[in-house]
């Protein structure tokens, strides 16, 4: 009976994730489109910000200016769901749903088995989905600008600080640092949020606190990544042409 209940209630709260994800990403679009007044003056190399396809970097890689252009509404659009379930988004949400599968945590109602692992992946892409469009929407409303722009340049010491602090502050609309006030929004709202359709054990104060610290150092993690993957993979790419 107990079973029968848990499954019950993870069927029904799925529903209640998917329209609330729906009204949200809704909303955001509106609200990007009507509020979001243009961002940042300041130049940056093309590729330097977090979820651009690799098609938008390669055009803006042949063109005769690499000035910066004004974030609009579909690129806030694009942000978020590049950011959600773009490749960099799904591997990190494919390990960690591995990862609690493996050591069945948490909670241990989603068990060791092939739907533990969906249940833990379906949570993981709905939270960071309400997280990224509450993060992308509120911020149009003060010019906030959601994506990681690299350094690029200096010791490395440099640019992990730059990816460190790009974690807690954004810019603004006229290219200036401030405090990521949409991202301090979202993150945890996303996370107490999702209480509502978690299993008992995984639905408490504490987890959604622990998620949220999780949430900010998964986006330092992707901070460096975005800092430091396009050296790589340049140097990886002489390597081969030799």
């Amino acid at each position: 009976m107990e079973s029968d209940l848990q499954g019950s209630r993870l069927g029904g709260t799925e529903m209640i994730r998917k329209v609330s994800c729906s009204i949200l990403l809704l909303a955001s679009i509106a609200m990007a489109q009507q509020l979001m007044p243009g961002t940042l003056a300041s130049t940056v190399k093309a590729d330097s910000y977090e979820g651009a396809s690799s098609s938008s970097l390669d055009a803006a890689a042949t063109s005769s200016s690499d000035a910066r252009q004004p974030i609009t509404a579909k690129e806030r659009v694009q942000w978020t769901v590049n950011t959600t379930v773009g490749p960099e988004g799904l591997a990190g949400e494919l390990f960690g749903a591995g990862l609690d599968t493996l050591f069945n945590s948490p909670p241990k109602q989603y068990g060791t088995h092939w739907q533990g692992f969906g249940d833990r992946l379906g949570m993981s892409v709905a939270g960071n989905a309400v997280s990224n469009t509450m993060e992308a929407g509120l911020g149009a409303a003060w010019g906030e600008d959601p994506r990681y722009f690299r350094d690029g340049g200096g010791s490395f010491g440099n640019r992990l600080g730059h990816a460190a602090k790009m974690t807690l502050m954004a810019e603004d609309r006229n290219g200036n640092l401030m405090p990521a006030y949409a991202r301090f929004i979202a993150i945890p709202g996303s996370n107490f949020l999702s209480n509502a359709w978690r299993a008992p054990g995984d639905d408490d104060v504490n987890r959604a606190t622990a998620r949220t610290g999780l949430g900010f150092l998964g986006r330092f993690g992707s901070n460096v990544f975005d800092e430091f993957w396009p050296d790589f993979k340049q140097k990886l790419f002489r390597i081969h042409e030799h």
